[in-house]
């Protein structure tokens, strides 16, 4: 027999702290199922719905703030369970740290949903919308503070969907304000504001659908794919566990030099991040056998340099004779990955850190944010986790061409990390209306249109190259010119407009 929403919430009241926190969990891990690669979008805003109708009204903020925490464990916990593959490249060494990895990363950022979930009790009354729009405030809290870490936004369930092109006119945080006020809209039918419910969601979706509409409605973009620019994909494979090894890593260069090699000549090459083995300071040798298998052709490679003693992490521009054109340091660095945060300082003090830049870390780049390749244009480089920072990814005094991303995906594992990080390249493509070339070690390299559409592929775990055709660049969408500041505002507006009405809704 099926129970009245009331009798559900007031069953839920009376559980004791350990079951209301399992259901709680249980539902954030439903949520996650929105993302890569399942992408059950429509998940994320049922499982939303639940929650929020279940943490109304809490009776106090402990109780609040447990609520908020719990829901969080679960979704984070799930959507970044990849989080653990870095520590398995090298079981032996690093397997023992795997499970802290994951429960220290899913109950740190879950204290961003328990923050959502006090703001909502001391001053939206324990709301739905309340606890909706906090959401979508500490989610954006999440990509800024401390470097940031835009990983798993709510809104990036939209990504695949019609929905996801609204990133056009507002970035990730509209995307994530139209899950959460979906998702409000339904629990408020839950506790029988049927009409306002209906309005909600309705307003809503008719919102979202005219951002969405606005962008596909661009006709400047040539469609098709037969005329344009070739650029060459070069995927070369390699197992994070064997990139490195002195026996094995002549074998994927030499897979790149003879994919490059083959066929007609593109009128650009890429390779993936720290394709060359040799620091770019001594690379002369391999670079003469890259230019030569490139034909001429512009080849853009990673590869690691040192300048004065520290260590970049870059992105080259090659022409003929192995001549660097212009090269790109990546300025955003991985904390804790790929440099320790504090770590020149306590260099400074005596204290030799990995990750200080006088320890073997790397060191972040300065200067140009835009290439121009012969035949192509200025394009936008970015290197692996860079192409996670919507609002860093613009800006630039010349319109990019298109955007470039290499990386090294092998990192992330063989399940949700690399598929997420894809799905994140797509996005970064609506919201500027720009082309990417995205070019991975292993899996997924993909050509994707300014839509966020992959019109072509090389799927994980698989060697190869593919040609593809360069899309057209749509003119500067509005996320492009103003960034987060307009769904900032929007935010403020509504939880400025909630806290003065003095309702709970």
């Amino acid at each position: 027999m099926l129970q009245r929403p009331d009798d559900i919430f007031e069953r839920f009241a009376r559980l004791g702290w350990k079951g209301r926190g399992g259901i709680l969990a249980a539902l954030g891990v439903f949520i996650a199922l929105g993302h890569a690669p399942l992408d059950w979008w429509f998940a994320s805003v049922i499982g939303l719905a639940v929650a929020l109708f279940l943490m109304r009204s809490a009776p106090d903020l402990r109780t609040a703030l447990w609520h908020g925490w719990a829901l969080g464990v679960g979704y984070f916990g799930f959507s970044l369970r990849w989080i653990i593959s870095p520590f398995l490249v090298d079981i032996a060494r690093d397997g023992w740290m795997a499970p802290f990895a994951v429960v220290l990363m899913a109950a740190g950022f879950a204290l961003f949903w328990m923050l959502a979930a006090g703001i909502t009790h001391k001053v939206f009354k324990g709301g739905i919308i309340g606890l909706a729009l906090s959401i979508v405030a500490v989610e954006a809290l999440r990509s800024l503070i401390l470097t940031g870490f835009p990983w798993a936004l709510l809104g990036h369930v939209l990504i695949p969907t019609f929905l996801g092109q609204a990133a056009a006119v507002g970035g990730p945080h509209l995307l994530t304000l139209i899950v959460t006020l979906l998702s409000a809209s339904l629990a408020m039918l839950g506790v029988g504001r049927v009409k306002m419910g209906l309005s909600s969601a309705a307003l809503t979706v008719a919102t979202a659908a005219m951002f969405a509409f606005v962008n596909l409605a661009t006709t400047s973009v040539a469609r098709s794919l037969n005329d344009g620019p070739i650029v060459r994909l070069i995927q070369p494979n390699a197992p994070q566990d064997e990139k490195w090894d002195i026996e094995k890593r002549d074998i994927f260069f030499n897979r790149m030099l003879e994919f490059t090699g083959t066929g007609e000549i593109p009128d650009l090459i890429v390779w993936p991040e720290s394709a060359i083995p040799t620091l770019l300071n001594y690379a002369d040798p391999e670079l003469e056998l890259v230019s030569e298998a490139a034909r001429g052709a512009p080849l853009i490679v990673g590869v690691n340099r040192a300048q004065g003693g520290l260590y970049f992490n870059s992105f080259v521009l090659m022409g003929r004779g192995g001549a660097i054109d212009a090269f790109y340091d990546k300025q955003h660095l991985v904390p804790f990955g790929e440099y320790v945060p504090g770590g020149d300082l306590l260099h400074n003090v005596g204290i030799q850190g990995f990750g200080s830049s006088y320890g073997g870390g790397f060191s972040a780049g300065e200067g140009i944010r835009t290439i121009n390749v012969p035949g192509i244009g200025p394009i936008r480089p970015l290197i692996c986790y860079e192409g996670i920072f919507a609002e860093e990814v613009g800006g630039t005094e010349t319109r990019p061409r298109a955007l470039v991303l290499i990386t090294n995906d092998a990192w992330f594992g063989k399940d949700a990390g690399p598929y997420q990080h894809l799905a994140q390249a797509r996005l970064r493509a609506i919201e500027q209306g720009l082309p990417m070339v995205r070019v991975a070690n292993t899996g997924v390299s993909a050509m994707i249109d300014p839509y966020g559409k992959i019109t072509a592929s090389i799927n994980m775990n698989t060697a190869g190259f593919i040609d593809a055709v360069l899309p057209d660049a749509l003119p500067p969408t509005p996320y492009s010119k103003y960034g987060d500041i307009p769904v900032f505002l929007l935010l403020i507006v509504l939880m400025s407009g909630l806290f003065w009405r003095k309702r709970q809704f």
